[in-house]
Parts: C-alpha cells; sequence; structure tokens
C-alpha cells in the first residue's frame, strides 16, 4: 500500500474520533474559553471534573488537529482553525447539533435500510407535512438553527447570482428571513415577500424589523403543501429546500413556482449539492446522509435540478461555479416570456 494511501485511509477510519474531539472542545467551551488566553491542561481538568492527563489528552488531540497549540510552557492555545471556529455564525451549535446525524449513523445499514425513526426526522418535523401545528418550541429551534447557518449561505448564494434589477422578490421557506434581508439591503429598490409556515412569522417579524426593511416586507403564513404560491413577486428564491424533500414534491413545488411568476420572472435555487459524475465530499458524504437521516430529502447535483427545473417549463438556466461547495451550490432560472 502506497504511504499516501495508507495514510488517506487512517484519516477515514479516525474521522469519528476526530469529530468527537472537536464536540468535546466545543461542547465544554474550551476553544471558547481559549479566547482569553492560554490554559493548562490541570486547571480545565479541575474547571471541567476530568483528570488532568485525560483533558492534556483531549487537549494534544485538539492540537493534532489544528485547532489548538501547545506552548513550550505545556499550556494550550488557540490555533487559527480553533479561532475560525468561534468566528463563523451559527459553527459552534452546528457541531453540537451534529450529534443528531452522528446517533443516526451509529448503524449505518439499519439507516440505509430505512429502519425506524431518526433523531434528525424528530428534529425537523417540518419536513413531513405533518398534520396539525408544529409546536412553536420546535418551531424556534429549527428557525434559529437555519437562522445562524443562513449567513454564510446567503452571501455565497448573492455573490455568485447578484440579484439586480428585481422589484420584488419572495423567499419561499425563508425561515426567519436571514436571506431576505440580506437582499434587500443589497437592493434598497426591491421588495420582499416571506413565505413560510405560520409558526415561523414571530422569527421573521422581529429579524426583518430593521430600520429600511419593515415597510418593504410582506409575511405570509402557509405551506406550499396547501396550495398555490401567492403571485406578485419577480424573483423566486427557494434556499435550502429542495434538499429536504422527495422528487415529486420537489416537481411540484418547482411547478408552482412557475405558476406563481410572471414571463421573465426568475427562480433561484440554493443548498449543498452532489457533485453528480465526480461526487464530492460535503455533497455525496455529509449532506447525502443527512438528508437521509431526515427522512424525505436527497441531495441532488446542479444538473438533476437544472433537468427538473427544465420540465417544469424554465428556461436560460444559469450554473455558476460554486465558491464552498460545503456551504451551498446554486443556479438560477427564467420564465419564458
Amino acid at each position: 500500500m502506497a504511504r499516501r494511501e495508507g495514510a488517506g485511509i487512517f484519516d477515514l477510519l479516525q474521522g469519528f474520533v476526530a469529530s468527537q474531539v472537536l464536540t468535546a472542545l466545543v461542547d465544554t467551551g474550551i476553544l471558547r474559553a481559549l479566547l482569553d488566553g492560554p490554559r493548562s491542561a490541570e486547571a480545565l481538568g479541575f474547571r471541567h471534573d476530568v483528570p488532568a492527563d485525560r483533558m492534556d489528552q483531549l487537549l494534544r488531540a485538539g492540537a493534532a488537529l489544528g485547532l489548538l497549540k501547545r506552548r513550550r510552557d505545556g499550556a494550550y492555545a488557540l490555533a487559527r482553525k480553533g479561532a475560525a471556529i468561534l468566528g463563523v455564525p451559527g459553527l459552534e451549535n452546528m457541531i453540537r447539533h451534529n450529534a443528531e446525524l452522528y446517533a443516526d449513523m451509529a448503524d449505518p445499514m439499519a439507516l440505509l435500510r430505512g429502519q425506524g425513526e431518526t433523531r434528525l426526522a424528530r428534529f425537523w418535523p417540518y419536513v413531513f407535512g405533518a398534520e396539525g401545528e408544529v409546536a412553536p418550541e420546535v418551531a424556534d429551534r429549527y428557525s434559529a438553527l437555519m437562522a445562524e447557518s443562513q449567513v454564510l449561505v446567503a452571501r455565497d448564494t448573492l455573490k455568485m447570482l447578484p440579484i439586480k434589477g428585481a422589484r420584488t422578490v419572495m423567499d419561499v421557506g425563508g425561515g426567519s428571513g436571514v436571506f431576505l434581508a440580506e437582499v434587500l439591503r443589497r437592493n434598497k429598490a426591491a421588495r420582499g415577500i416571506l413565505f413560510d409556515l405560520p409558526e415561523v412569522m414571530p422569527q421573521a417579524r422581529g429579524r426583518l424589523s430593521e430600520p429600511g426593511l419593515t415597510d418593504r416586507v410582506a409575511l405570509q403564513g402557509g405551506s406550499f403543501r396547501d396550495g398555490p404560491l401567492p403571485r406578485g413577486a419577480d424573483t423566486i428564491c427557494l434556499i435550502r429546500v429542495l434538499y429536504d424533500h422527495a422528487d415529486d414534491t420537489v416537481e411540484d413545488l418547482l411547478g408552482k413556482a412557475y405558476a406563481a411568476l410572471p414571463p421573465g420572472g426568475w427562480l433561484i435555487v440554493s443548498e449543498p449539492m452532489s457533485g453528480g459524475d465526480a461526487p464530492e465530499r460535503a455533497g455525496d458524504v455529509y449532506f447525502a446522509f443527512y438528508t437521509m437521516a431526515m427522512g424525505t430529502g436527497r441531495v441532488r447535483s446542479q444538473a438533476r435540478i437544472a433537468e427538473m427545473c427544465s420540465r417544469a417549463g424554465f428556461e436560460g438556466i444559469v450554473t455558476p461555479k460554486p465558491i464552498r461547495p460545503f456551504i451551498t451550490t446554486a443556479l438560477a432560472c427564467r420564465k419564458p416570456g
């Protein structure tokens, strides 16, 4: 076995340990504590009720992963990668949330066979379109997580596909309004419609209440499963929506988006995607199994989504190269006319 292949195989083998080391450093608050300066294993062990030798092993593991630096005096400090984690909006909570997927992946064959309910399916109940209202605490939970991680998605999407010249932008499944707010900040003449479940409207109302946005946004509660989409927008955005759902639901939604747009209107799709004929690590490993654990979702390639949009009637499909595929990939298409 060549040395490079051997090292790569070992990285795969020990990957779950690395992710658990990361989780421990985040859950304990050690990464954040080190913002105030270096700490010894003894001090951190005392604080977290962990024997000093075992705490030292956790810190050494963090150093081996590039998250920490071990100083000559034996104390540990934040490394650049560890500091970067603290600077990314929502990343600490995403790392904590990873425990849900980790539990669902404990028996990968059971997941592949669809045996039993998964923790992620319970975390994201709205995906199934369950009858009755979604509990407010559940709506708060998924909206908060989506909002925190949506900041980077919005930035990358609007770098790839600047929404210029739109008069009214509708964000379908827009959650607390992170993406729509960013669009309106960049397009001062545009107006916005946020369409999502009634239970998430309070979060959206709070986020979109800043000066310059309140009087430009209409909030409409509803579910795209229950009827047509609201009309009046010349641009519709589906941000991290399609990969939550099975093909038949996606086809129905794309058809409703087409019907709601005027001739010449644009559809924007942005979410993590498969690499298609060239599988890639983010879309075809992490997000593929994440959506599988949700129960109804799946990642699709840019080409696959483009094909589905074409079948819905859209044309002029634009497929920009993703900036960071592990954040999002995007495409745009236009209704003829």
